[in-house]
């Protein structure tokens, strides 16, 4: 699969296998949503590949727990992994990669967390967008972790520390999407 093989020319090692593995797991929640929405066999192809992509990324920060010793902070890793796949070809996948972090960046939370990020407006808008960007929030990194599938009621909780207004984006999803 394409996606898998350029994970693996940014990633190696322990970081390539963390990374593959998460991924897949939001590809298949992501999947999921997809056959809920009934959508067409385009968007499922997409989806997939968005999703096994939206943490190339990583590939060049610091997060040393799981084998990465980039010279950037975590936080950037959308907007790096943009860049990455805007290089290589991929235009709409790497918009995905900027706007998954958590439900999505606005320049008002850029500024109030003063994080080291463009000032614009990271948020998912195509449906493929938000889809995978919903199902990101379900699975994490951690090591030893990985298949461990957070309650809606986990996301929130993290979620409500960055404003009501992200548990709201949330909860519409779960609505629109089917639950988790």
């Amino acid at each position: 699969m394409l996606a898998e093989e350029l994970l693996a020319r940014y990633l190696e090692g322990v970081s390539l296998d963390i990374v593959l593995v998460h991924s897949r797991y939001v590809a298949a929640l992501a999947l999921d949503v997809c056959d809920h929405l009934a959508l067409g066999a385009d968007e499922r192809v997409f989806v997939e590949e968005a999703a096994l992509l939206h943490d190339i990324g990583v590939s060049q920060v610091y997060a040393p727990l799981i084998g990465l010793h980039g010279a950037h902070p975590y936080i950037t890793h959308g907007v790096l992994g943009r860049t990455i796949l805007e290089k290589e070809g991929y235009p709409a996948h790497a918009l995905v990669c900027e706007r998954h972090i958590g439900v999505g960046l606005t320049i008002a939370d850029i500024d109030r967390q003063q994080l080291p990020l463009p000032r614009r407006d990271m948020c998912p808008v195509s449906l493929c967008e938000q889809i995978i960007c919903y199902a990101d929030l379900f699975y994490s990194k951690q090591p030893g972790k990985l298949a461990e599938r957070k309650t809606p009621e986990r996301v929130r909780k993290k979620l409500a520390s960055f404003g009501e207004d992200k548990v709201a984006v949330f909860d519409s999803w779960m609505k629109q999407f089917g639950g988790a």
